[in-house]
């Protein structure tokens, strides 16, 4: 078992070449860059357990953070789409290819596998996720998308948390 940030586990069977970055990652003392920058709840379309409610929308709000996981002086890879779950509440998954990611709120079975899941928030840690999920935010649009950015972002870095030691 592989936690890092202290809640996250990462899944190096379905998702080798994003388990590699990173481990790479977790060879620097500080992630510089990496970061939450988005915070959107489930608003009134999901349920507290990540179900999707009849007749609700699926979005915005689309029930996530967002952050980026490209850190000063390490070079990003483009990582190709890799064999994984599909999105359930604490998936953290990539944008893409990445560096952008993405912890899942709410269950997205209308996602398909579109995006590459290389970890989850352990359950008993997901009241941290939904803390950066109330942070103050501003509107604003992407892709004629409304979002949610925070008014300040997150940063964060990774720590390696060896299961022996882990209470």
């Amino acid at each position: 078992m592989l936690k890092i940030l202290g809640f996250m586990q990462l899944l190096p069977e379905c998702a080798p070449r994003s388990f590699m970055y990173i481990l790479e990652l977790m060879t620097m003392r500080r992630c510089i860059g990496c970061q939450f920058y988005r915070a959107e709840g489930r608003g009134q379309s999901w349920d507290t357990k990540g179900n999707h409610l009849n007749l609700a929308s699926f979005g915005p709000p689309f029930a996530l953070i967002q952050g980026t996981l490209e850190a000063e002086g390490v070079t990003f890879k483009k990582i190709p789409l890799e064999e994984c779950p599909i999105i359930q509440r604490g998936s953290v998954a990539w944008i893409g290819s990445g560096p952008e990611f993405f912890i899942s709120l709410a269950n997205h079975e209308e996602w398909k596998r579109t995006y590459t899941v290389f970890g989850y928030v352990l359950p008993e840690d997901m009241k941290i996720v939904e803390k950066i999920a109330t942070l103050p935010t501003v509107p604003d649009v992407w892709n004629n998308i409304n979002v949610s950015v925070l008014e300040k972002p997150v940063s964060f870095s990774f720590r390696r948390i060896n299961k022996a030691h882990v209470n």
